[in-house]
């Protein structure tokens, strides 16, 4: 759910380079490196899921994405709906992993 959450959010933050260029009036390179840059991150960073060190880059990502904000005001509204899922993926992402062990445990215990 991480990972999923992640890609769609590199997806909506490359589409947020336009609106910083033609609304903000960011100059193209620092918007293409921003923008492009952060989805990059967000991409590799889905895709390092599977190691622990990982999670705590997410946060960064959603950090950045928050910090378009700045740039951009309408991405402070889709930083805070998407770091919102970042942190719904996990609780649930926990929930799902202590409900594995549970029943392996009690597949293990026998009738």
């Amino acid at each position: 759910m991480c990972a999923a959450t992640l890609c769609l959010e590199a997806i909506v933050i490359a589409l947020s380079v336009p609106v910083m260029i033609t609304v903000s009036g960011l100059a193209p390179g620092p918007a293409l490196a921003a923008g492009l840059g952060l989805a990059g991150l967000a991409v590799v960073t889905a895709g390092l899921l599977r190691y622990p060190w990982a999670y705590a880059l997410g946060w960064v990502v959603q950090a950045g994405a928050l910090a378009l904000g700045f740039v951009t005001g309408a991405m402070f509204a889709i930083g805070a709906i998407f770091t919102g899922l970042w942190v719904m993926a996990l609780v649930l992402g926990r929930r799902v992993e202590l409900i594995k062990v549970q029943r392996a445990a009690d597949l293990d215990a026998g009738p």
